[in-house]
């Protein structure tokens, strides 16, 4: 194996499951263990944050001679979850793939990170190198958030997959939940009873429509269109009831420049005389094509395009708190999937970039 290959294989054969998304799931307590002494082996200055107990971050910093600007790299250690995967942390490396969950999203690219601040060690940069390998990025963020409350930096570069392209935007989430109240009563008494699920079948209809106007609607140029779904319902007592509530879950994807409020709106509109309830929800991300950060990237890949995502990324709250952020990472197949993988050559020009980039910036 490459260096990058062997070190990617090495961080997929260790188990760190959201135990927040799957219960039971192992964390990132012995994957961060691994890369902080990796870190320290390779002479850079470490700090592990654990500000919720069996869910670590680590920051590593390869220390500037003063008085150049510095660059963030991150990259999260969760992983999903490995229901009907075949051996998830045997790390197979075949046809110059390497297979395993999380081999994509994304501690491949947290390989090629962690050997690019390395490099950028050994060059005598004016400003820091910083590498942010985070927990809880699959559901809440815990570990970005808590890095950001650490770290400072001038720019930043988070290591999402994005098939060797410059992204410099992606949509953002909000998750929602809609109530209808009916009369429970005996099936045979339909005098009492109001049926809280055929409540709900009107309000679905309306949020068909609702999504159907969002997607023929507005477009932004890198992420297209908003969107909405229907992601879990449930109601009634048993069969020969009228059911007295129905909730349905759903969740809105959201454009760059919407605000929460008026989604909020939306909603309640389509829901009716039903009770609408906001749950999470993160801001869409979009950084200006005209950064020096996005030119030192582009140039770097080789490359004079740039492109949006659709997922969600760290990079929203990184961009929130002040640091200019693009995504960059490699290309593969699998998030989320049952059949994982990354392409090992990939990684080998995910270093090279971060690694340029680095020297670019941080001179």
């Amino acid at each position: 194996m490459s260096e990058v290959a062997e070190l990617a294989a090495a961080l997929v054969r260790i188990d760190s499951v959201n135990p927040t998304l799957i219960a039971g799931g192992a964390g990132e307590t012995a994957v961060a263990r691994f890369v902080a002494a990796w870190l320290e082996q390779a002479g850079l200055a470490v700090e592990v944050l654990e500000p919720v107990a069996g869910r670590p971050s680590v920051i590593g910093v390869a220390r500037g001679t003063g008085g150049g600007p510095s660059l963030l790299l991150n990259a999260h250690l969760d992983t999903v979850g490995t229901e009907a995967m075949t051996e998830p942390f045997a790390a197979r490396l075949e046809g110059g793939r390497l297979y395993g969950r999380g081999s994509y999203d994304m501690k491949g690219a947290l390989a090629a990170a962690l050997l690019a601040v390395a490099d950028a060690s050994r060059l005598s940069l004016a400003g820091d190198v910083i590498l942010t390998a985070v927990a809880d990025e699959e559901v809440a963020s815990l570990g970005t958030e808590a890095v950001l409350g650490r770290v400072r930096a001038d720019a930043a570069i988070v290591c999402e997959p994005t098939e060797l392209q410059v992204a410099i935007a992606h949509r953002g989430f909000a998750g929602f939940e809609i109530e209808t109240r009916g009369v429970a009563a005996h099936g045979s008494r339909p005098d009492l009873g109001v049926d809280a699920i055929a409540k709900m079948g009107h309000v679905l209809v309306a949020l068909e429509e609702l999504d159907r106007r969002l997607q023929a609607g507005r477009r932004h140029p890198l992420v297209g269109a908003g969107s909405l779904h229907a992601s879990l319902i449930e109601g009634g007592q048993e069969f020969s009831s009228y059911p007295e509530r129905c909730l349905l879950t759903g969740e809105r994807r959201t454009l760059p420049g919407e605000m929460l409020a008026e989604i909020e709106t939306d909603l309640r509109a389509a829901a009716g005389d039903a009770e609408v309830r906001l749950l999470v929800s993160r801001e869409p991300f979009e950084v200006d094509e005209r950064h020096e950060l996005v030119a030192a990237v582009r140039k770097a890949a080789g490359t004079s395009s740039v492109v949006g995502v659709p997922f969600w990324t760290d990079a929203a709250l990184v961009a929130a708190a002040g640091i200019p952020t693009v995504l960059f990472g490699p290309a593969g197949e699998g998030a989320h999937a049952a059949v994982e993988w990354v392409d090992v050559s990939s990684l080998e020009r995910c270093r090279e970039v971060y690694a340029a980039v680095a020297q670019a910036f941080c001179r």
